[in-house]
């Protein structure tokens, strides 16, 4: 049986604290509670797919690599986007365009990184 490290496991039970805190502080907001849930479910995703594409690194055929690096790439476009969408609103409108800007750089970037490079 394959055994996590005791960091993995520290850092998901912080990851674990942390969101039950934000979870309590923002009850009675469901679009924070929802976005909360819906980053941790998208790091534990994103954790699976890098288990598996770290286990597989020996025998596994090109097309799973390929649709296990699909699936990280659509994770942190997606976590990047997430968190983009809850810091720019708080910015000054030119402070926002910047973050905009980085986050769809930062996800066509990872695209060019993973697919075309």
């Amino acid at each position: 049986m394959d055994r996590q490290p005791a960091l993995t496991k520290l850092g998901f039970a912080v990851l674990g604290c942390n969101s039950v805190l934000a979870v309590y502080n923002s009850w009675g907001h469901p679009d924070s509670v929802a976005f909360v849930l819906g980053a941790d479910a998208a790091l534990a995703l994103l954790f699976l797919c890098l288990c598996q594409f770290e286990r597989d690194r020996g025998g596994a055929g090109a097309r799973g690599r390929r649709v296990i690096k699909a699936a990280v790439w659509a994770l942190t476009t997606l976590l990047t986007l997430m968190f983009a969408s809850r810091v720019a609103p708080l910015m000054p409108p030119v402070v926002a365009a910047a973050v905009w800007t980085m986050a769809v750089a930062t996800a066509i970037a990872g695209f060019w990184a993973f697919f075309l490079n």
